[in-house]
């Protein structure tokens, strides 16, 4: 089997500290081959998204309830990562992630502190929304 050698931008890595690749990360959640397990999966999917600039995903995976009708990315924006500080299950269909991730725009670096919320409808997680720090 062979999977995409390229490192995953979301930054997770193996039981051995080894960067997972794209492909047996957030690659099959951006594809839809599959749905994310838990909310930090999905939060991490999301950031890859951000760096691949897959605005089809971000949209896909944001709760209709809350999703702007027209989601645009900063141009020129290079995301440099993600840190995860916590993932916290309230209960089978809620959970909250609080991450920082880091970017440059126009020569300035961005650091974007935030809890967000998930839950899961219909198998599927779906971010909600945020409290920044």
């Amino acid at each position: 089997m062979s999977l995409d050698p390229i490192a995953c931008p979301c930054g997770r890595t193996d039981e051995r500290g080894k960067a997972l690749a794209f492909g047996a990360c957030c690659g099959r959640y951006l594809d839809l081959d599959a749905p994310a397990p838990d909310a930090e999966s999905l939060m991490r999917s999301r950031y890859s998204a951000f760096v691949l600039d897959r605005v089809d995903y971000l949209n896909a995976s944001w709760h209709p309830r809350t999703r702007p009708a027209d989601l645009s990315l900063a141009p020129g924006q290079k995301w440099l990562g993600l840190e995860v500080r916590r993932h916290r299950p309230i209960d089978t269909d809620h959970a909250e992630v609080e991450f920082v991730a880091r970017s440059r725009v126009g020569g300035r670096g961005v650091r974007l502190h935030e809890t967000s919320r998930f839950v899961r409808e219909g198998g599927r997680w779906y971010y909600v929304d945020g409290d920044m720090h």
